[in-house]
């Protein structure tokens, strides 16, 4: 059985990374460091398959097969990408599968087949969605030392409260921490 793994670019007050014509696009840059893309890298393993959006797919789609060589660009271009889509013939950067017509019911079933672990790398409306029906294992959060105000948030707030509880972090140079959190499940009061 694979586990699901969210990694997430996250600022001190809940703000994500996102391309959408933010004002402070690209603002993790400054915080990126060769420690912290080994910590990442160590996170992620030596081998695992995407689980993304459409949006994010056709985002990295337009830039990871033209990045060159490099431990992260080898891996996510090896990857096998699952897209949440309705447009699953435009798939282009492979190896690439739809998730088919029930997201959840998709997820369910690769989660309980054999194979590595699955990654979600942004996606944020399917972050929300897959923690609330409990489906995912792990939550790794890249903490940047920045306080953004106003953006996109992590976790929607149309989903009921979850419990994670710490597993490990890991601090790099710029001072960003790599927290590492297993899924608990509801909110307990």
């Amino acid at each position: 059985m694979r586990k699901l793994r969210i990694f997430e670019h996250i600022s001190l007050d809940g703000v994500i990374e996102h391309d959408d014509g933010y004002a402070y696009g690209a603002w993790t840059a400054p915080y990126r460091s060769p420690a912290g893309l080994a910590a990442v890298l160590a996170a992620q393993g030596p081998s695992f398959d995407l689980l993304l959006g459409r949006h994010t797919y056709d985002l990295w789609a337009s830039f990871w097969p033209k990045a060159g060589h490099s431990p992260m660009a080898d891996r996510l271009n090896a990857a096998t990408k699952y897209v949440a889509t309705h447009r699953p013939e435009s798939l282009g950067w492979g190896p690439a599968k739809d998730l088919g017509g029930d997201l959840i019911e998709g997820v369910r079933g690769l989660k309980a087949e054999d194979g590595p672990d699955l990654i979600l790398w942004g996606s944020s409306t399917l972050t929300s969605v897959l923690l609330g029906q409990g489906l995912v294992d792990e939550v790794v959060l890249a903490v940047s030392p920045v306080l953004l105000g106003r953006g996109k948030r992590f976790f929607s707030d149309t989903v009921a409260a979850r419990e994670l509880a710490f597993v490990s972090t890991m601090t790099t140079p710029t001072g960003v921490l790599l927290n590492t959190y297993r899924h608990v499940g509801a909110l307990r009061t």
